[in-house]
């Protein structure tokens, strides 16, 4: 298995951009959240793993996304699973490698999501999802044009793979972002300088 430090150095082999390592970490902390909250706390370094690598391939080959970072995992002899888990979340989108586990539901469902909700951060008067509620998070997210990137389709898609209502994937998310903001944005402040 990858160390966490192997994995950090290899995403950023390949992604320099601050929007992309940010993006990264906070679905990494969230996959971790997740895993303690759905009863796979003894797996929550592999979940972290695979939210933090999730997009390994997309700033360099955007347009080859979820195929090229199979080859860079296979190349570097990474664990079959984790090679599944990270290329699954592009379903129905780039690669037809449909999640099975519910580790690869949860990644699938809460990539999108994170970028919404951060999306949602930057226009709130705080900066910071700390006092967001649900209702303000629902209201960006009817609003199409509004981070028009983060695909509503793909969250609602996520929350059926789970059997979670929309509103359950929503709030869980949001919490399971929370706890880590701050350590994530002191990270992030050392490379968007």
């Amino acid at each position: 298995m990858i160390t966490r430090e192997e994995a950090w150095k290899l995403l950023t082999e390949f992604n320099q951009d601050p929007f992309h390592l940010r993006h990264a970490l906070t679905v990494e902390a969230v996959m971790r959240r997740f895993a303690d909250e759905l009863g796979y706390g003894g797996e929550k370094d592999f979940w972290g793993i695979a939210g933090l690598l999730h997009d390994l391939d997309f700033e360099k080959y955007p347009e080859q996304h979820c195929v090229k970072c199979q080859e860079i995992m296979k190349e570097r002899g990474l664990d079959e699973r984790l090679i599944h888990a990270v290329a699954c979340h592009g379903y129905g989108i780039c690669v037809d490698i449909r999640p099975e586990h519910e580790m690869e539901k949860v990644l699938f469902a809460c990539d999108e999501l994170t970028g919404l909700i951060g999306a949602c951060a930057l226009v709130r008067p705080s900066k910071n999802i700390q006092d967001m509620e649900l209702k303000s998070l629902k209201k960006k997210f009817k609003d199409k044009h509004f981070a028009a990137g983060c695909s509503r389709d793909i969250i609602k898609q996520g929350a059926e793979l789970l059997g979670w209502s929309l509103d359950d994937l929503m709030t869980r998310t949001l919490e399971a972002m929370k706890p880590d903001e701050a350590a994530i944005n002191e990270q992030c402040a050392a490379f968007e300088k």
